[in-house]
């Protein structure tokens, strides 16, 4: 990175929140109804022990999804283990995954994307594929909960690949150099 000013690019948590909540229907409906389609039945039977395993499975796959960030930043930007951080953010109520190293942004986009991939849509089909409802119902969730790294991708595709970007480690933030 020079002395050029970076580019920031701050998520509007406000927005994204909201647009999760609507994406979050939208595609919990979509799947249940693909799911109906495709097995030519509906069931919405739920058991207590349903519920602990939806929980369960929810708080594992988010989990996973900031473990994915992480391999990705290491796949794709070459980025050594001892330079990622992981947490809670309680006052943001989100989970994170960063990086100390800048990375290219074409590795960068990669990175965000892989956890919509990983822990959205191959859950997903595979609870397609099993006609069950409940994987179906959490991988519709984690579709969604990759909003923030859906909005962060679109802004990155206005740079050009070399440029160099750089994760804020404690807010929603990317600063891009452009060469």
């Amino acid at each position: 990175m020079d002395d050029k000013q970076p580019i920031i690019i701050e998520l509007n948590m406000q927005k994204i929140m909201r647009d999760n909540i609507i994406l979050t229907i939208v595609l919990v409906i979509l799947m249940i109804a693909l799911n109906a389609l495709i097995h030519q039945r509906f069931t919405f039977d739920f058991s207590l022990v349903d519920y602990i395993y939806l929980f369960t499975a929810y708080i594992l796959l988010i989990i996973l999804h900031e473990a994915f960030h992480l391999i990705g930043f290491m796949i794709f930007g070459g980025v050594p283990y001892k330079d990622l951080d992981y947490g809670v953010n309680l006052k943001l109520g989100i989970a994170y995954a960063t990086t100390k190293q800048p990375l290219t942004n074409a590795a960068m986009k990669k990175a965000l994307l892989l956890p919509f991939w990983m822990t959205g849509v191959v859950p997903t089909v595979i609870g397609l594929a099993l006609d069950n409802f409940l994987i179906v119902f959490v991988g519709a969730l984690l579709m969604a909960g990759a909003i923030g790294d859906f909005y962060m991708y679109k802004e990155l595709r206005k740079y050009p690949n070399d440029a160099v970007v750089k994760d804020d480690p404690k807010e929603p933030k990317l600063y891009v150099y452009e060469k």
